[in-house]
């Protein structure tokens, strides 16, 4: 890496409707409820402290909508990506948590266990990072020593992202844990790559609703 002290925010779309219902989403292109984009509205104030240099999201609704809300208040365009949507997951889109577990249980306790599993017949999460890491790589890459690139993503879609820019073994990027809406992990760019600085960082506290079923 060529600058040092880098950073790199990654920040989950504020709440939908099927968050609230513990539908999977995967790349159903969801809208923000009300108290999404209040959500996002808040968290965007804290974040404009940050000063980022850069802001790119997922080309779903639901992340561009949320990332608008940073854009408003620090006047930065933001680039969307679809390499950034989250996790397709085929059959299990539009399933709540019971319902997966019900009609794929075998299928959900193997991806639990931390093996390759395409759920729904959708995507590997390793398939997940393959597109979604190489974007956020990119954007850090043109940032200026001391810079911060904003990446508003998905759940599923920033947990293997971190795991493939710490170096993880897929089979441990579970461990992470998962995102609280509008909440954000940030990676800090360090002598040896990125290492881990904050995690599900703004917590109002709320559960984690979504696609990490």
């Amino acid at each position: 890496m060529a600058g040092r002290g880098r950073r790199i925010v990654l920040w989950r779309h504020g709440q939908t409707a099927w968050n609230l219902e513990r539908r999977f989403q995967g790349t159903t292109d969801i809208e923000l409820t009300e108290e999404g984009l209040e959500q996002a509205r808040r968290s965007a104030r804290l974040l404009a402290a940050l000063k980022p240099d850069s802001i790119i999201a997922s080309d779903l609704k639901r992340a561009v909508d949320t990332a608008a809300e940073l854009a408003a208040v620090t006047g930065l365009e933001v680039t969307r990506y679809e390499g950034l949507r989250e996790t397709y997951a085929g059959v299990w889109q539009g399933l709540t948590h019971e319902e997966i577990v019900e009609r794929h249980g075998e299928e959900y306790a193997a991806w639990k266990r931390g093996e390759p599993v395409r759920r729904g017949g959708g995507e590997l999460e390793t398939e997940v990072a393959d597109r979604a890491a190489p974007v956020v790589e990119r954007n850090a890459d043109k940032l200026p020593d001391g810079g911060v690139l904003v990446v508003v993503s998905h759940g599923g879609t920033i947990r293997t992202t971190i795991g493939r820019l710490l170096g993880l073994e897929p089979g441990s990027w579970e461990s992470l844990g998962g995102l609280t809406n509008c909440c954000w992990s940030v990676l800090g760019e360090g002598a040896r790559g990125w290492r881990l600085l904050e995690h599900n960082a703004g917590t109002l506290p709320q559960p984690v609703l979504g696609d990490d079923v």
